[in-house]
């Protein structure tokens, strides 16, 4: 059977008809914030007591828009007798977002967690150069990341945690012999 001539467009009509007396669902954003997801992906915050300069994040970067500069300290001795250490000091930790994809890689790759996704996402400059945030910016956004989610109670203890509980009640139970014994050795 064919269709009707000009049936399309009184379907088109009356689905226009239809919406046009419904309500708009229009947020007004700069004078209403918007509800984001739990994971959004907005800026990268640096906690910058967590990196040890290990160059990782900016090695794997496919935009290489992560610029890290650091220099060599050498640490005293930590006993009387050992040698000293020496350590990478963070000079520049930089990411110019004028770049960034925000795919996360630095973020997944970071041993040591020190990247962090904030959910801030109003970071818009009027010159491109200040979209380079350097380490004093990025971890004025570490304020703004959401605290993690609470672990399921449910779900099994993790083996470092019950191997560091057993080890601890283990070296609690030696040292509580050790009291009793000198106890009764003094008694």
């Amino acid at each position: 059977m064919a269709p009707i001539p000009g049936s399309g467009l009184a379907k088109g009509l009356a689905v226009t008809l239809r919406t046009m007396t419904k309500r708009s669902h229009t947020a007004q954003y700069p004078d209403v914030q918007p509800e984001l997801p739990p994971r959004t992906r907005g800026v990268i915050g640096l906690f910058e007591e967590n990196c040890t300069v290990c160059m990782l994040c900016a090695r794997e970067c496919p935009d290489w828009c992560i610029y890290i500069d650091s220099h060599k300290e050498t640490m005293p001795a930590a006993a009387p007798g050992g040698r000293e250490r020496s350590r990478n000091v963070l000079d520049r930790f930089a990411i110019d977002f004028s770049l960034c994809m925000y795919c996360g890689i630095c973020i997944e790759v970071c041993p040591f967690d020190a990247l962090f996704w904030s959910p801030e996402f109003e970071y818009a400059e009027t010159d491109i150069h200040e979209l380079t945030h350097e380490r004093d910016k990025l971890r004025e956004w570490m304020w703004t990341v959401p605290a993690p989610p609470a672990l399921d109670p449910a779900a099994e203890e993790p083996k470092e945690i019950a191997a560091a509980r057993k080890a601890a009640e283990k070296l609690e139970a030696q040292q509580l012999e050790a009291q009793q014994q000198q106890q009764e050795g003094e008694a």
